[in-house]
Protein backbone atom coordinates (compact mmCIF):
# COMPACT_ATOMS: atom_id res chain seq x y z
CA UNK A 1 0.00 0.00 0.00
CA UNK A 2 2.48 2.42 1.06
CA UNK A 3 4.58 1.89 -2.26
CA UNK A 4 1.01 2.14 -4.38
CA UNK A 5 0.69 5.77 -2.41
CA UNK A 6 4.85 6.46 -2.97
CA UNK A 7 4.99 5.99 -6.57
CA UNK A 8 2.82 8.81 -8.07
CA UNK A 9 4.48 10.77 -6.04
CA UNK A 10 8.00 10.19 -6.71
CA UNK A 11 6.94 10.18 -10.77
CA UNK A 12 5.26 13.81 -10.15
CA UNK A 13 9.17 15.12 -8.28
CA UNK A 14 11.67 13.06 -10.49
CA UNK A 15 9.20 14.00 -14.23
CA UNK A 16 11.07 17.25 -14.30
CA UNK A 17 14.59 16.02 -14.32
CA UNK A 18 13.58 13.55 -16.58
CA UNK A 19 12.27 15.71 -19.02
CA UNK A 20 15.82 18.34 -18.61
CA UNK A 21 17.55 14.73 -19.27
CA UNK A 22 15.89 13.98 -22.26
CA UNK A 23 16.22 17.52 -23.83
CA UNK A 24 20.19 17.46 -23.31
CA UNK A 25 20.48 13.71 -24.72
CA UNK A 26 18.74 14.82 -28.45
CA UNK A 27 21.06 17.57 -28.48
CA UNK A 28 24.68 14.98 -29.04
CA UNK A 29 24.59 13.83 -32.41
CA UNK A 30 23.37 10.07 -33.34
CA UNK A 31 24.53 7.68 -35.93
CA UNK A 32 21.93 7.31 -38.92
CA UNK A 33 19.34 4.66 -37.95
CA UNK A 34 17.12 2.81 -40.41
CA UNK A 35 13.55 4.66 -40.45
CA UNK A 36 11.12 2.60 -37.78
CA UNK A 37 8.13 4.27 -35.97
CA UNK A 38 8.23 7.09 -33.59
CA UNK A 39 8.54 7.02 -29.65
CA UNK A 40 7.53 8.91 -26.80
CA UNK A 41 10.41 10.96 -24.83
CA UNK A 42 12.40 8.24 -22.70
CA UNK A 43 10.28 5.51 -22.98
CA UNK A 44 10.22 5.97 -26.78
CA UNK A 45 8.76 2.28 -28.26
CA UNK A 46 8.31 0.54 -25.46
CA UNK A 47 4.95 1.12 -24.70
CA UNK A 48 3.95 -0.33 -28.60
CA UNK A 49 4.90 -3.81 -27.62
CA UNK A 50 3.18 -7.14 -26.29
CA UNK A 51 5.03 -9.87 -25.37
CA UNK A 52 2.55 -11.79 -26.22
CA UNK A 53 2.39 -11.25 -30.05
CA UNK A 54 5.51 -9.62 -30.22
CA UNK A 55 6.55 -11.47 -33.59
CA UNK A 56 3.36 -10.59 -34.82
CA UNK A 57 4.12 -6.78 -34.14
CA UNK A 58 7.66 -6.90 -35.37
CA UNK A 59 6.18 -8.50 -38.96
CA UNK A 60 3.36 -5.93 -38.84
CA UNK A 61 6.31 -3.29 -38.74
CA UNK A 62 8.25 -4.93 -41.67
CA UNK A 63 5.34 -4.60 -43.88
CA UNK A 64 5.57 -1.32 -43.49
CA UNK A 65 8.87 0.32 -42.70
CA UNK A 66 10.85 -2.38 -44.70
CA UNK A 67 12.76 -5.80 -44.21
CA UNK A 68 15.47 -3.46 -41.75
CA UNK A 69 13.91 -0.81 -39.61
CA UNK A 70 15.16 0.60 -35.87
CA UNK A 71 13.62 0.80 -32.38
CA UNK A 72 14.14 2.90 -29.62
CA UNK A 73 13.74 0.93 -26.21
CA UNK A 74 14.24 3.24 -23.41
CA UNK A 75 17.19 4.81 -23.45
CA UNK A 76 18.69 1.66 -25.79
CA UNK A 77 18.27 1.83 -29.98
CA UNK A 78 17.09 -1.62 -31.87
CA UNK A 79 17.84 -2.76 -35.30
CA UNK A 80 15.39 -5.20 -36.27
CA UNK A 81 16.01 -7.55 -39.49
CA UNK A 82 13.19 -9.45 -40.87
CA UNK A 83 14.52 -11.01 -44.28
CA UNK A 84 16.62 -13.99 -45.32
CA UNK A 85 19.26 -12.19 -46.76
CA UNK A 86 20.06 -9.67 -44.11
CA UNK A 87 19.61 -12.39 -41.52
CA UNK A 88 22.55 -14.52 -43.32
CA UNK A 89 24.82 -11.18 -43.76
CA UNK A 90 24.47 -10.61 -39.71
CA UNK A 91 24.17 -14.11 -38.40
CA UNK A 92 27.23 -15.96 -41.29
CA UNK A 93 29.26 -13.30 -42.81
CA UNK A 94 29.35 -10.99 -40.00
CA UNK A 95 28.59 -13.25 -36.99
CA UNK A 96 31.53 -12.20 -34.84
CA UNK A 97 30.56 -7.73 -35.26
CA UNK A 98 27.06 -9.35 -33.86
CA UNK A 99 27.47 -12.11 -31.51
CA UNK A 100 27.56 -9.56 -28.37
CA UNK A 101 24.38 -9.06 -26.66
CA UNK A 102 23.21 -6.57 -23.82
CA UNK A 103 23.23 -7.54 -20.53
CA UNK A 104 19.77 -7.92 -18.89
CA UNK A 105 19.60 -8.00 -15.05
CA UNK A 106 17.63 -10.60 -14.47
CA UNK A 107 19.79 -12.96 -17.09
CA UNK A 108 22.99 -11.73 -15.22
CA UNK A 109 21.63 -12.10 -12.20
CA UNK A 110 20.31 -15.70 -12.82
CA UNK A 111 23.77 -16.74 -14.61
CA UNK A 112 26.28 -15.86 -12.55
CA UNK A 113 27.01 -12.51 -14.44
CA UNK A 114 27.49 -14.72 -17.65
CA UNK A 115 29.92 -17.65 -16.50
CA UNK A 116 28.07 -20.18 -19.29
CA UNK A 117 27.36 -19.81 -22.64
CA UNK A 118 24.04 -18.55 -23.13
CA UNK A 119 24.09 -15.15 -21.72
CA UNK A 120 27.44 -14.80 -21.76
CA UNK A 121 28.74 -11.72 -23.62
CA UNK A 122 31.20 -12.87 -26.91
CA UNK A 123 34.69 -13.06 -25.19
CA UNK A 124 37.55 -14.92 -24.34
CA UNK A 125 35.65 -16.82 -21.38
CA UNK A 126 32.62 -17.93 -23.67
CA UNK A 127 35.13 -19.37 -26.34
CA UNK A 128 36.94 -21.34 -23.33
CA UNK A 129 33.37 -22.31 -21.83
CA UNK A 130 32.25 -23.23 -25.31
CA UNK A 131 35.01 -25.38 -25.60
CA UNK A 132 34.67 -27.89 -23.09
CA UNK A 133 30.72 -27.97 -23.41
CA UNK A 134 31.72 -28.60 -26.94
CA UNK A 135 34.40 -31.11 -26.38
CA UNK A 136 33.34 -32.44 -23.24
CA UNK A 137 29.50 -32.38 -22.82
CA UNK A 138 27.96 -32.21 -26.04
CA UNK A 139 30.71 -34.40 -28.18
CA UNK A 140 28.98 -37.55 -30.12
CA UNK A 141 30.79 -40.11 -28.08
CA UNK A 142 29.41 -38.18 -24.86
CA UNK A 143 25.42 -37.92 -25.90
CA UNK A 144 25.92 -41.61 -27.10
CA UNK A 145 26.70 -42.63 -23.64
CA UNK A 146 23.46 -41.31 -22.38
CA UNK A 147 21.28 -43.36 -24.86
CA UNK A 148 20.52 -45.83 -22.17
CA UNK A 149 19.07 -43.17 -20.10
CA UNK A 150 16.61 -41.95 -23.06
CA UNK A 151 15.38 -45.56 -23.68
CA UNK A 152 15.11 -46.18 -20.62
CA UNK A 153 12.62 -42.83 -19.79
CA UNK A 154 11.17 -43.45 -23.38
CA UNK A 155 10.25 -46.99 -22.00
CA UNK A 156 8.58 -45.36 -18.80
CA UNK A 157 6.46 -42.90 -20.60
CA UNK A 158 5.02 -46.08 -22.99
CA UNK A 159 4.24 -47.98 -19.71
CA UNK A 160 2.26 -45.10 -18.67
CA UNK A 161 0.65 -44.52 -21.82
CA UNK A 162 -0.26 -48.22 -21.91
CA UNK A 163 -1.60 -47.80 -18.16
CA UNK A 164 -3.89 -44.74 -19.05
CA UNK A 165 -5.63 -46.90 -22.16
CA UNK A 166 -6.07 -50.39 -20.25
CA UNK A 167 -8.05 -48.31 -17.30
CA UNK A 168 -9.78 -45.67 -20.08
CA UNK A 169 -8.20 -42.51 -18.40
CA UNK A 170 -7.50 -39.73 -20.50
CA UNK A 171 -3.97 -39.67 -21.32
CA UNK A 172 -2.40 -35.92 -21.59
CA UNK A 173 -0.08 -36.34 -24.09
CA UNK A 174 2.06 -32.67 -24.07
CA UNK A 175 2.17 -33.37 -20.40
CA UNK A 176 3.74 -36.61 -20.79
CA UNK A 177 6.20 -35.50 -23.30
CA UNK A 178 7.28 -32.41 -21.46
CA UNK A 179 7.94 -34.89 -18.20
CA UNK A 180 9.86 -37.09 -20.31
CA UNK A 181 12.37 -34.12 -21.69
CA UNK A 182 12.48 -32.98 -18.28
CA UNK A 183 13.58 -36.43 -16.99
CA UNK A 184 16.41 -37.31 -19.55
CA UNK A 185 18.14 -33.72 -19.39
CA UNK A 186 17.80 -33.80 -15.34
CA UNK A 187 19.44 -37.43 -15.05
CA UNK A 188 21.68 -36.33 -17.72
CA UNK A 189 22.29 -33.20 -15.90
CA UNK A 190 22.27 -34.28 -12.26
CA UNK A 191 22.10 -38.05 -12.46
CA UNK A 192 18.86 -38.17 -10.86
CA UNK A 193 14.82 -37.28 -11.89
CA UNK A 194 12.81 -35.49 -10.49
CA UNK A 195 9.51 -36.07 -11.78
CA UNK A 196 8.87 -38.90 -9.57
CA UNK A 197 10.03 -37.81 -6.36
CA UNK A 198 6.88 -36.21 -4.72
CA UNK A 199 8.00 -32.87 -2.80
CA UNK A 200 11.19 -32.47 -4.19
CA UNK A 201 9.68 -32.23 -7.53
CA UNK A 202 7.01 -29.91 -6.61
CA UNK A 203 10.26 -27.90 -4.80
CA UNK A 204 11.75 -28.18 -7.97
CA UNK A 205 9.15 -27.31 -10.57
CA UNK A 206 8.13 -24.51 -8.63
CA UNK A 207 12.04 -22.92 -8.88
CA UNK A 208 12.30 -23.68 -12.32
CA UNK A 209 8.29 -21.87 -13.23
CA UNK A 210 9.84 -18.74 -11.49
CA UNK A 211 13.44 -18.87 -13.42
CA UNK A 212 11.63 -19.09 -16.80
CA UNK A 213 9.29 -15.82 -15.25
CA UNK A 214 12.39 -13.94 -14.15
CA UNK A 215 13.87 -14.20 -17.28
CA UNK A 216 11.26 -12.77 -19.12
CA UNK A 217 10.61 -10.40 -16.59
CA UNK A 218 10.68 -6.53 -17.76
CA UNK A 219 12.90 -4.27 -15.70
CA UNK A 220 13.11 -0.86 -16.00
CA UNK A 221 16.34 -0.53 -15.07
CA UNK A 222 17.63 -2.52 -18.64
CA UNK A 223 16.17 0.20 -20.54
CA UNK A 224 16.02 3.52 -18.64
CA UNK A 225 18.69 2.98 -15.68
CA UNK A 226 18.32 6.26 -13.85
CA UNK A 227 14.39 4.85 -13.05
CA UNK A 228 15.70 1.32 -11.98
CA UNK A 229 14.01 2.08 -8.51
CA UNK A 230 11.05 1.66 -9.58
CA UNK A 231 11.81 -2.02 -9.74
CA UNK A 232 12.81 -2.37 -6.01
CA UNK A 233 9.37 -1.14 -5.39
CA UNK A 234 7.64 -3.40 -7.61
CA UNK A 235 9.60 -5.92 -5.57
CA UNK A 236 11.53 -7.43 -8.61
CA UNK A 237 15.07 -7.35 -6.93
CA UNK A 238 13.91 -8.79 -3.81
CA UNK A 239 12.27 -12.04 -6.04
CA UNK A 240 15.34 -12.01 -7.88
CA UNK A 241 17.88 -12.37 -5.08
CA UNK A 242 15.28 -14.91 -3.42
CA UNK A 243 14.92 -17.03 -6.38
CA UNK A 244 19.05 -17.02 -6.93
CA UNK A 245 19.72 -18.21 -3.87
CA UNK A 246 16.99 -20.75 -3.71
CA UNK A 247 18.46 -22.33 -7.30
CA UNK A 248 22.28 -22.05 -5.90
CA UNK A 249 21.58 -23.60 -2.99
CA UNK A 250 20.00 -26.28 -5.20
CA UNK A 251 23.07 -26.36 -7.03
CA UNK A 252 25.40 -26.73 -4.29
CA UNK A 253 23.41 -29.61 -2.89
CA UNK A 254 23.86 -31.59 -6.43
CA UNK A 255 27.51 -30.61 -6.38
CA UNK A 256 28.18 -31.86 -2.83
CA UNK A 257 25.96 -34.83 -3.45
CA UNK A 258 28.74 -36.11 -6.39
CA UNK A 259 31.49 -35.31 -3.94
CA UNK A 260 30.05 -37.54 -1.85
CA UNK A 261 32.55 -40.09 -1.49
CA UNK A 262 30.37 -42.90 0.00
CA UNK A 263 28.00 -41.94 -3.35
CA UNK A 264 26.51 -44.88 -5.37
CA UNK A 265 28.06 -43.81 -8.79
CA UNK A 266 26.38 -45.13 -12.06
CA UNK A 267 27.28 -46.13 -15.15
CA UNK A 268 27.53 -43.02 -16.77
CA UNK A 269 28.99 -39.78 -15.82
CA UNK A 270 26.68 -37.21 -15.61
CA UNK A 271 27.20 -33.75 -16.34
CA UNK A 272 28.46 -32.76 -13.19
CA UNK A 273 30.59 -35.76 -12.82
CA UNK A 274 32.16 -34.27 -15.85
CA UNK A 275 32.69 -31.05 -14.61
CA UNK A 276 33.66 -31.86 -11.43
CA UNK A 277 36.62 -34.29 -12.62
CA UNK A 278 37.87 -31.36 -15.02
CA UNK A 279 38.42 -28.90 -12.27
CA UNK A 280 40.14 -31.33 -10.27
CA UNK A 281 42.10 -31.99 -12.77
CA UNK A 282 42.78 -28.83 -14.10
CA UNK A 283 42.93 -29.49 -17.40
CA UNK A 284 41.14 -27.41 -19.77
CA UNK A 285 42.41 -23.54 -20.11
CA UNK A 286 40.01 -22.03 -17.64
CA UNK A 287 40.10 -22.00 -13.88
CA UNK A 288 36.82 -23.67 -13.42
CA UNK A 289 35.41 -22.90 -10.02
CA UNK A 290 31.55 -23.95 -8.70
CA UNK A 291 29.90 -20.80 -10.23
CA UNK A 292 31.06 -21.82 -13.19
CA UNK A 293 29.70 -25.49 -13.31
CA UNK A 294 25.86 -23.98 -11.53
CA UNK A 295 25.75 -21.49 -14.30
CA UNK A 296 26.20 -24.34 -17.15
CA UNK A 297 23.62 -26.17 -14.56
CA UNK A 298 21.46 -23.13 -14.95
CA UNK A 299 21.58 -23.39 -18.28
CA UNK A 300 20.54 -27.12 -18.71
CA UNK A 301 17.38 -26.63 -15.74
CA UNK A 302 16.09 -23.92 -18.37
CA UNK A 303 16.61 -26.78 -21.12
CA UNK A 304 14.45 -28.96 -18.70
CA UNK A 305 11.75 -26.31 -18.48
CA UNK A 306 11.38 -25.70 -22.31
CA UNK A 307 11.49 -28.79 -23.88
Amino acid sequence: MLSTMLLPLLLFLTLPVIFLFFQLFRTFKKPPLPPGPKGLPIIGNLHQFDNSILFLQLWQLSKKYGPIFSLQLGLRPAIVISSAKLAKEVLKNHDIVFSGRPKVLGQQKLSYNGLEIAFSPYNEQWRKIRKICVVHIFSSNRVSTFASIRKFEVKQIKKKISEHASSSDVTNLSELFISLSSSIICRIAFGRSYEEEGSERSKFHVLLNELQALMGTFFVSDYIPFMGWIDKLKGLHARLERNFNEFDKFYQEVIDEHMDPNRQHAEEQDMVDVLLQLKNDRSVAIDLTYDHIKAVLMVRCLNSYFL
